[in-house]
């Protein structure tokens, strides 16, 4: 009897190894690139940038990405998942992308802390954000840069379409992230105009 209950007991945690070991694996992805953080020079310019709140469609808001598919399809990927909440994912990438472009370290997004206050806010309004593995990454993005003294604002809005040449998750998560550079240059020359406009009124001593 004890041998059979060994053999019944080794047959059994055989069948869970091999459910183990045939369950697909979770990847977790970020919009911000390791690269990113080593293209950013010291801060030469004595101003602060925050990037957020960012607000994203309903639809993508969860952990799981969410594809596309023909016929008005929207599928939901249990394997492939972002490694934050994708509102501050955007929120860092932008403001990695606009620390490089504004040649200053003094750039942060609110799921960072430690930079006091801001001298420029970045509010984004995510209207599109969609996904469609091996055609295209689509970023619809309403933006505004207020300057925090006294609430004047400078505001846009973008469309980019960027093409997947392959069905990768890898290659989707890459098109995001160039949409989202693409916007954040249309931010940057707005924080460099406001930024002019503050240089041309203050005393020579502050500049």
């Amino acid at each position: 009897m004890t041998c059979a209950w060994l053999t019944r007991a080794a047959a059994l945690l055989h069948l869970l190894l091999v459910g183990c070991a045939g369950s697909p694996q979770t990847h977790y992805y970020t919009l911000v690139d390791r690269a990113q953080g080593d293209r950013v020079s010291p801060a030469k310019v004595d101003y602060a940038v925050a990037v957020g709140p960012v607000f994203v469609p309903d639809v993508v808001d969860r952990p799981h990405f969410v594809v596309l598919l023909p016929g008005n399809e929207v599928r939901i990927v249990e394997q492939a998942r972002w490694a934050e909440p994708l509102r501050d994912g955007i929120a860092r990438a932008v403001a990695a992308n606009l620390a490089h472009s504004l040649d200053t370290g003094r750039v942060s997004s609110r799921a960072q802390s430690g930079m006091g206050e801001a001298d420029y806010r970045v509010l984004m309004d995510v209207q599109r954000f969609d996904s469609m593995p091996g055609e295209a990454a689509v970023l619809e993005v309403m933006w505004t840069v207020r300057r925090e003294k006294n609430g004047e604002l400078r505001t846009g809005n973008a469309r980019i379409r960027e093409p997947i040449p392959g069905s990768s998750y890898q290659e989707l998560v890459a098109a995001h992230a160039r949409a989202l550079d693409t916007v954040s240059g249309k931010i940057a020359e707005a924080i460099r105009v406001l930024r002019q406009a503050d240089l041309a009124v203050a005393p020579a001593s502050v500049r």
